[in-house]
C-alpha cells in the first residue's frame, strides 16, 4: 500500500485550522462550526455507529440500491478503471463494487487520516489482488487527487448523501473541483438522499440510543481535549430537524441555560436556548440533483432509486 505523508487534522497546522475555525464560529451570530470538523478518528467512528441505527435509512437503503445496480454499474464503468472513493470510512459500500468492476486500483481519500489508514489496510488485506492507496483530503477547498494521468480511467464513488453536507452553492463548488481533478471521460457515482416525509428525517436525526446525539457532541470534546478550552459538553443538548422551506437537516448544540466557552484568550457567553449551528444536510429531488451535477460540469448517465423513493444514487461522467 502506497501511503503519501498527509497533512492531518491531528497535526499543528490541524489544529491551528480548527482554531481558526471555531473562534471565527463562535464571534458569528448565529454561530456556527463546520461539520468537516466531526471526523477525527472518534468522530469517524460514532458515525458508522450512526449507520447501524434502526431510525438511519440512508446506509441501508443505499446498500440496497447498490446490490441491486453493481452489475450495471460495472457494465457502464468499464473494468479497467481506478476507483476513487471519496469521504471512505469503514469502506463497505465499496467492497460491493470492487467485486463486480474487479478495478485496476483503488484510492480512499478522507479527511480523517488514522481512519482512512486503518480501512484502507483492511482493505488491502481482504483484496490482495488490489493496488490499494490512500490520500487525505478535504474536498471542502482545493485538492488534487494523486492520479497518474497516463493511468486508468478513474471512477470516483461518492457515498452516503455527504454532498448534502454542503450549501447548494458549495455543492456545486466541491463537485465542480472533483470534476477538474478527475479530468476529462470520467466517472461518478454518487447517493443523494431524497426529499419526504419530515417524520422520517427527524427519527434519523434523532435516535433513540443517542448516538446521533454522541457524533454532534464530539465538536465540543474536539474543542476541549485538542483546543484546551473550558466548556461544560453537557451544557449543551443536541437538537436537530428538518427545515422544510430550506429543504435540509439541520443540526444544532443548544445551551441549556446560561453559560460560557472560554477558548484562545476569548471568553463567548451563551443565553439559554442559543445555538451552534453544526451540520445542514441537503435533500433533493431526483431532477435537482441532476442539474447541479450538470452546473458543476457532470453530464447525468443514469439515476436508480430504492422503491420507496427515499434515496438515489446518480451515475454522471465528465
Amino acid at each position: 500500500m502506497n501511503e503519501p505523508a498527509p497533512e492531518t487534522l491531528a497535526d499543528d497546522a490541524g489544529r491551528a485550522e480548527l482554531l481558526e475555525a471555531a473562534l471565527a464560529g463562535l464571534r458569528a451570530r448565529p454561530r456556527g462550526l463546520s461539520p468537516k470538523f466531526f471526523y477525527d478518528e472518534r468522530g469517524s467512528r460514532l458515525f458508522d455507529a450512526i449507520c447501524e441505527q434502526p431510525e438511519y435509512y440512508p446506509t441501508r437503503t443505499e446498500m440496497a440500491i447498490l446490490e441491486t445496480i453493481r452489475a450495471e454499474v460495472a457494465e457502464l464503468a468499464g473494468r479497467d478503471t481506478l476507483l476513487v472513493e471519496m469521504g471512505a470510512g469503514a469502506a463497505r459500500k465499496v467492497r460491493l463494487l470492487l467485486d463486480a468492476l474487479e478495478p485496476a486500483g483503488y484510492l480512499g481519500a478522507d479527511i480523517s487520516w488514522d481512519f482512512l489508514r486503518e480501512c484502507t489496510e483492511r482493505l488491502a488485506a481482504d483484496y490482495p489482488w488490489l493496488d490499494v492507496r490512500a490520500a487525505c483530503v478535504d474536498y471542502s477547498r482545493d485538492f488534487d487527487l494523486p492520479l497518474d494521468p497516463d493511468g486508468p480511467r478513474p471512477l470516483a464513488f461518492f457515498p452516503g448523501s455527504s454532498i448534502g453536507n454542503f450549501h447548494p452553492e458549495e455543492a456545486r463548488a466541491v463537485l465542480a473541483r472533483l470534476a477538474a481533478a478527475l479530468g476529462t471521460e470520467a466517472g461518478l457515482l454518487i447517493g443523494v438522499d431524497l426529499k419526504k416525509d419530515p417524520a422520517i428525517l427527524d427519527a434519523a436525526y434523532n435516535d433513540a440510543a443517542g448516538v446521533t446525539a454522541a457524533f454532534n457532541h464530539n465538536l465540543l470534546l474536539r474543542l476541549r481535549d485538542e483546543l484546551g478550552a473550558d466548556l461544560d459538553p453537557d451544557g449543551f443538548a443536541h437538537r436537530a430537524f428538518y427545515n422544510t422551506e430550506a429543504g435540509r437537516v439541520e443540526m444544532h448544540l443548544a445551551s441549556q441555560g446560561p453559560q460560557r466557552i472560554a477558548l484562545g484568550g476569548e471568553v463567548f457567553e451563551f443565553e439559554d436556548g442559543e445555538t451552534i449551528h453544526t451540520e445542514c444536510s441537503y435533500k433533493y429531488t431526483v431532477e435537482e440533483f441532476r442539474d447541479l451535477g450538470r452546473s458543476a460540469g457532470f453530464s447525468p448517465r443514469r439515476v436508480w432509486t430504492d422503491p420507496e423513493g427515499l434515496f438515489s444514487v446518480h451515475y454522471l461522467t465528465t
